[in-house]
C-alpha cells in the first residue's frame, strides 16, 4: 500500500477524487486529516486489490466515492457501490475486495 502522508491544508477547497490516483496492481492511500482523536483517509484500489481480514480497535465509517467493493464483516458480505456507506464495528474482523477500480473514504474516530 502506497501512502501520501501530506494532509490537506485547512481552509482550502479540494476535489476529493483528485487527492489520490489509481496505480496499477496497487492500493494507494492519502491521509486527509490525521489527528490524535481520529483520521480521515482516502483510498484508491485498483481492480482485484483488497485488504486482508483484520480488526481495528475503533469503529470506522467507509464511504464509497467511486466504483464497487465487497466488504466482509464478521463473515457477512456487503456489496457497496458509489454513494453507499457502512460503519465497520470495532473488534470485528473485516476485509475488503475491489470489484473493479474503486475509491473510498475511511473515517475513524478514536474513543
Amino acid at each position: 500500500m502506497n501512502n501520501r502522508s501530506k494532509t490537506v491544508t485547512p481552509g482550502t477547497v479540494e476535489k476529493l477524487a483528485a487527492l489520490v490516483e489509481y496505480q496499477d496492481a496497487a492500493v494507494v492511500s492519502r491521509a486527509i486529516v490525521d489527528k490524535k482523536i481520529g483520521t480521515v483517509t482516502l483510498f484508491a484500489f485498483d481492480a482485484d486489490q483488497g485488504l486482508s481480514e483484520h480488526t481495528a480497535p475503533f469503529e470506522a465509517l467507509v464511504y464509497v466515492s467511486e466504483g464497487e467493493v465487497e466488504i466482509t464483516i464478521a463473515g457477512e458480505p456487503h456489496h457497496l457501490q458509489a454513494g453507499d456507506m457502512i460503519i465497520m464495528p470495532a473488534h470485528k474482523p473485516h476485509a475488503l475486495q475491489a470489484r473493479g477500480r474503486f475509491k473510498m473514504l475511511l473515517i475513524m474516530i478514536r474513543d
